[in-house]
């Protein structure tokens, strides 16, 4: 049981095995596009990630990545929940986190607020819950938490009883806990695209388990990213053109709790497991941090809600269940 608890989940591998099955269309250019394209693989908390650069030497390239793995590695001692002497994993011990780093600040920022925008549903708080569940299942189990267990659990459960400032991150309650999962990745793709901004790059692909570009491409209309149509990835459910946009996508069966695939890993806040209204919800925003945080909410929304979320900077592509 504890194994289940302490390793990654991969909740996002359908993301990118659906970037990569469009990518590797884009990437099919013809011979007489000159610009040459250098790629980075790689891990970000616990996921595959890659980097495509356009127009520049490999020997610029490599020192570049060499800048960029250094980066995710500070990030991850951050916001890993699997890391037990990262930074959250330190505040989930302890309840509180004294002298918080600048970018474990913003990352809060930005949650509170989509916490506000969505009504509660994004709320990194419910990592209680989570783990009550994968506890649960962990074993094989198919009948459903009890629950009194639950209701406990979710008493737990509320951004607004995180407090911080730059000198600590507090917990209001005994046994909360947090789970980043659901804007960590984004955050990171924003920060190297703004580290690589930064050095002058301004044609990239960065697909740090959320999908972040910069610039038109290597044909200059648009990088070309796909949209699974099921969380193995297997086939695409539509392709967008993106400049300067990023693009998260979040299934609640993503990655399934227990063995009769009825529990999956997008929590509802205030209930639990609950049956989504959609098979998968995709947003393209400006960040990447942003997308990520409101796709993990908008696949908990009614088909009305997420009409309302539509617009306003962000677009979204949901595919009814």
């Amino acid at each position: 049981m504890a194994d289940f608890l302490a390793r990654p989940i991969g909740r996002r591998r359908f993301i990118r095995i659906g970037a990569t099955l469009a990518a590797t269309a884009a990437f099919g250019i013809p011979a007489s596009a000159a610009s040459p394209m250098r790629r980075w693989s790689g891990n970000a908390l616990g996921a595959h990630a890659s980097i495509e650069l356009v127009g520049t030497d490999a020997a610029l390239a490599e020192a570049t990545f060499a800048v960029v793995e250094k980066e995710i590695a500070r990030l991850e001692g951050l916001f890993s929940l699997y890391h037990a002497d990262s930074a959250l994993s330190r505040l989930n011990a302890a309840g509180r986190l004294d002298a918080p780093e600048a970018d474990f600040l913003r990352l809060l920022a930005l949650a509170r607020s989509v916490h506000r925008e969505t009504g509660g549903l994004f709320d990194p708080t419910v990592q209680p819950v989570f783990a009550a569940y994968a506890s649960h299942y962990a074993g094989g189990r198919s009948d459903a938490l009890p629950p009194a267990e639950l209701a406990d659990r979710l008493a737990l459960v509320g951004f607004d009883q995180v407090v911080f400032d730059e000198a600590a991150v507090r917990f209001s309650l005994p046994g909360m806990a947090m789970t980043l999962n659901g804007i960590a990745q984004g955050y990171v793709t924003d920060r190297v695209a703004d580290l690589l901004k930064a050095r002058g790059f301004d044609n990239v692909l960065l697909d740090i388990g959320e999908i972040r570009v910069l610039g038109g491409g290597r044909d200059g209309v648009g990088w070309k990213v796909g949209l699974a149509a099921d969380p193995d990835g297997n086939t695409l459910a539509d392709t967008l053109r993106l400049k300067d946009r990023a693009i998260a996508t979040s299934m609640v069966a993503g990655t399934l709790l227990d063995a009769g695939g009825r529990v999956g890993h997008i929590l509802h806040p205030r209930k639990g497991a609950v049956p989504s209204a959609f098979s998968s919800v995709s947003v393209v925003a400006d960040g990447a941090a942003l997308a990520d945080a409101l796709s993990t909410a908008a696949v908990l929304m009614s088909p009305d809600e997420l009409a309302r979320l539509d617009g306003a900077g962000v677009e979204i592509h949901a595919t009814p269940a």
